[in-house]
């Protein structure tokens, strides 16, 4: 039988990776026991001189994805637009997800971005401005973080620096349904990611059943790995205080994100201090990206711009 979502990936997603000039590529680290998938800059194209030029000015950009997806299915809208800008375009996919694999027990997001940015180095980048997407926002502050040198700018959306026990029961508590962040998170019927999906925007579409339950056949693999990575994430309510960055950073919000509220994003603001921007997005949830990828668009190529002027 046809999964659609399937089709959708290879037909549609895949060829927007590849009319930005984009082709897939895995990387190994620690003796090939793990393996990160990456949609990259294919380097067999000669740029022209203007691009060239533009690209002299500009830095890479890599895109973090978040839990309920891979990496190009999080970011299709975006790279055509950052590719046209003259940034070469990063798109991993996380260990559990997509085509990324490791034997480790460890489900940390510090391990996450330990391996992501081994990976970035093996491929020759050197600084690069980091774009997390709600569990990839916890991944892109950890990279910039620990490795300064190599994080230029980081963007945010819908993630914060650290998830508590208060956010987690927040959450549960405005959706509604579920006992569980496992069981929330990691829907197990369409019913279930109907729900999911349906807090997660600000329009409420509708969706066939056979779409979602493609949707779970594709998307969420690697259950148990997951589960860990949930559990891991939530941290005391009386954790360490917030890292003091050193990049600029923008925190590029859904003015009705239901899983991080815009208060959560006006409160990172102030803890982050000056180095922060936040832009609200009218009319979108927490799949901003993927609501208004207009607006996100021209928020996130201005504010690399800026940085880049820096």
């Amino acid at each position: 039988m046809v999964n659609w979502v399937q089709v959708l990936r290879k037909n549609l997603v895949a060829r927007l990776a590849k009319n930005a000039g984009l082709r897939q590529h895995a990387v190994t680290l620690d003796d090939a026991a793990t393996v990160i998938n990456f949609w990259l800059p294919n380097q067999n194209k000669e740029p022209c001189r203007k691009d060239r030029q533009r690209k002299k000015n500009l830095h890479p950009v890599v895109l973090v994805h978040g839990f309920a997806g891979d990496g190009i299915m999080t970011w299709g809208l975006q790279v055509g637009a950052l590719a046209k800008a003259g940034h070469d375009v990063y798109v991993p996919d996380l260990l559990h997800f997509g085509g990324s694999t490791s034997p480790s027990h460890d489900r940390s997001v510090g391990f996450q971005a330990r391996c992501l940015v081994a990976a970035l180095r093996k491929l020759g980048v050197g600084v690069a401005d980091v774009v997390g997407f709600s569990y990839g926002g916890f991944v892109a502050f950890e990279m910039a973080a620990a490795n300064p040198s190599l994080v230029h700018s980081v963007v945010v959306s819908g993630g914060t620096v650290k998830y508590t026990g208060a956010m987690k029961d927040a959450l549960l508590e405005r959706i509604g349904g579920a006992r569980l962040f496992t069981e929330l998170m990691l829907p197990e019927s369409a019913d279930r990611l109907r729900v999911l999906f349906l807090a997660a925007m600000h329009m409420k579409l509708w969706f066939p059943c056979r779409l979602l339950q493609d949707f779970l056949e594709v998307m969420y693999k690697n259950r148990m790995e997951r589960a860990g990575m949930l559990e891991d994430l939530v941290v005391g309510d009386k954790g360490s205080s917030t890292p003091v960055f050193q990049q600029n950073i923008l925190l590029l919000w859904g003015e009705n994100d239901n899983f991080f509220p815009i208060e959560v994003g006006e409160s990172l603001k102030q803890e982050l201090g000056e180095k922060a921007t936040l832009q609200r997005v009218s009319k979108a949830g927490h799949l901003v990206q993927l609501e208004r990828p207009c607006v996100y668009n021209r928020n996130l190529i201005e504010f690399l711009a800026h940085g880049n002027m820096v």
